[in-house]
């Protein structure tokens, strides 16, 4: 009997062997495993953190930099502007006067006569008529040009404008005054601008 009982003892031990060799092999599956993963989850970890680093201290900056010099040089143009600006202007009127300081170029006066304007007056039946002569006065380059080639229409207007006044009409005080106003409406209207700036009437006469 002493015999046997070492015999059964030997299988147990060599059947313990197996389980630690598979424990040990687990636990060597199970390291390998995470140290596999670990680059992937520091990745993850550290991405948004370099991101963000590199917003706020390197993208940010250079961006607020950027924006302060552009602002910088508006400024600078603006302040150059507002500096020759004053100079130009005062050029400019140098050049539109001559040195006994009447204007030239473009901005000289022109004139254009206008005679022999003759309309019924209104509500005497024919038997009153006004007679005007006047001159058209402006500063534009093309002025003269502008009023020959529009003259037939000009006088067309006039000659309404002056038959629609009666003689009650031609006798107030300021009559002449308010027909020149008219008359000055009334022609740059049909030209298209502020060709005419002054009539001034040479001859006005009731009969």
């Amino acid at each position: 009997m002493s015999d046997k009982k070492p015999d059964a003892a030997k299988p147990e031990a060599e059947g313990t062997k197996p389980a630690a060799k598979e424990d040990a092999h687990g636990g060597g599956v199970g390291g390998g495993g995470f140290k596999s993963w670990l680059p992937l989850i520091l990745s993850l970890v550290l991405m948004p953190v370099l991101a963000f680093a590199t917003t706020k201290f390197l993208i940010i900056p250079r961006v607020v930099h950027a924006r302060e010099a552009a602002h910088g040089e508006e400024d600078d143009s603006d302040a150059q502007q507002g500096s020759h600006g004053p100079k130009e202007a005062k050029g400019g009127h140098d050049k539109e006067k001559t040195k006994d300081g009447k204007a030239s170029g473009a901005s000289k006066k022109q004139s254009i006569q206008i005679s022999k304007v003759i309309v019924n007056v209104a509500g005497s039946m024919g038997s009153r008529y006004l007679m005007t002569s006047f001159t058209l006065t402006g500063t534009h380059k093309d002025f003269k040009t502008v009023i020959e080639e529009n003259k037939d229409q000009l006088l067309d207007l006039a000659n309404t404008a002056m038959a629609s006044k009666t003689i009650t009409d031609l006798e107030k005080p300021g009559a002449r005054n308010q027909l020149r106003a008219e008359l000055i409406s009334i022609f740059n209207n049909a030209l298209g601008g502020r060709l005419v700036q002054e009539i001034y009437f040479t001859e006005f006469a009731v009969q």
